[in-house]
C-alpha cells in the first residue's frame, strides 16, 4: 500500500454532542486536498484528531500505514505531519528567521543548516526584507506566511493548512496559492487545505472533502463534490455550484 495519512471512522464527543461522527479520509503525498464545511461542521476538530491535540472517542488515524492515534503533538510531528492553525502561533519575541529555524531544528539540522533552509524558505514567501524582524510586529497575513514557512522547514510529508489565506489581501492570496500548488509535486507532500475562500479551494485542489454537522457529506473531485445537492444544500449555494 503507498504512503498515505488515513482517518479511519472517527467520532469525537463534547459533553455529549457529537462534533465528528465516523470520518473517514486519506490523503497521499503529491495531491491537494480541500476540506471544506460550514462553520461548527467539525474540520479543525478532524485536524486536531490527526495531529494529537484531541483523541478520538472512536476510530484510528494511521501514517504510512502505522497507528498514530492519540500520540502527543511532538511524536505525530515526527512522524512527518506539520500543522498551522486558525488563530497563528508564532514565537512572537524571535525574528522572523529565527521562528523558521525553529522548524528545522525540530527536524534536527544543526543551526547554520537551519539558517540556510530559513532563508531559502523566506525568499520564496517573499519574506527575506522581514527576516531580522521579530515576529511580533507583522501584519496578519505576514504571520500567515511565516506560520507555513515554519511547518515546512520541518519538511514534513504531510501539510495540513487551517484557513491559510487568513488575512491576505487578493495579491498576497495569489501568490500564496501560486506557491502551494508546486508544492506536492516539488517536495512529494501531501497537501491538507481547509479554508472558506471558495474559489482558492475550487482552483488549488484536486479533491475535496465536504463535512457538515460532524459528518462526511461529499467526497470526490471538484467537480462532482460542487454539484452535489447535499453540498449545495448545507455550503455552497448555487450560485457556486454553476460557476
Amino acid at each position: 500500500m503507498p504512503a498515505a495519512l488515513e482517518v479511519a471512522a472517527v467520532s469525537v464527543e463534547f459533553a455529549g454532542l457529537r462534533a465528528l461522527d465516523g470520518v473517514s479520509l486519506r490523503l497521499e503525498p503529491g495531491e491537494i486536498l480541500g476540506l471544506i464545511g460550514p462553520n461548527g461542521s467539525g474540520k479543525t476538530t478532524l485536524v486536531n484528531v490527526i495531529t494529537g491535540q484531541l483523541a478520538p472517542l472512536e476510530g484510528r488515524v494511521l501514517c504510512n500505514g502505522d497507528d498514530i492515534t492519540g500520540l502527543p503533538p511532538p511524536k505525530i510531528a515526527a512522524r512527518g505531519i506539520a500543522r498551522s492553525f486558525q488563530i497563528v502561533r508564532l514565537f512572537r519575541q524571535l525574528t522572523v528567521r529565527e521562528n523558521v529555524e525553529a522548524g528545522a531544528i525540530a527536524r534536527g539540522l544543526g543551526r547554520p543548516a537551519a539558517r540556510a533552509v530559513a532563508d531559502r524558505l523566506l525568499a520564496e514567501f517573499g519574506l527575506a526584507p522581514r527576516a531580522d524582524d521579530f515576529a511580533g510586529n507583522l501584519s496578519y497575513g505576514d504571520e500567515r506566511r511565516v506560520e507555513i514557512a515554519r511547518a515546512l522547514a520541518a519538511a514534513p510529508t504531510f501539510l495540513l493548512l487551517d484557513e491559510p489565506a487568513a488575512g491576505m489581501n487578493e495579491a498576497e492570496t495569489d501568490r500564496l496559492l501560486d506557491l502551494l500548488a508546486g508544492l506536492p509535486k516539488a517536495q512529494n507532500l501531501g497537501l491538507l487545505i481547509i479554508d472558506h475562500d471558495i474559489p482558492l479551494i475550487m482552483q488549488l485542489c484536486q479533491r475535496l472533502h465536504v463535512l457538515a454537522s460532524g459528518r462526511t457529506i461529499a467526497e470526490g473531485d471538484v467537480a462532482s463534490v460542487r454539484r452535489s445537492p447535499e453540498v449545495i444544500a448545507a455550503y455552497l449555494g448555487t450560485a457556486a455550484a454553476d460557476a
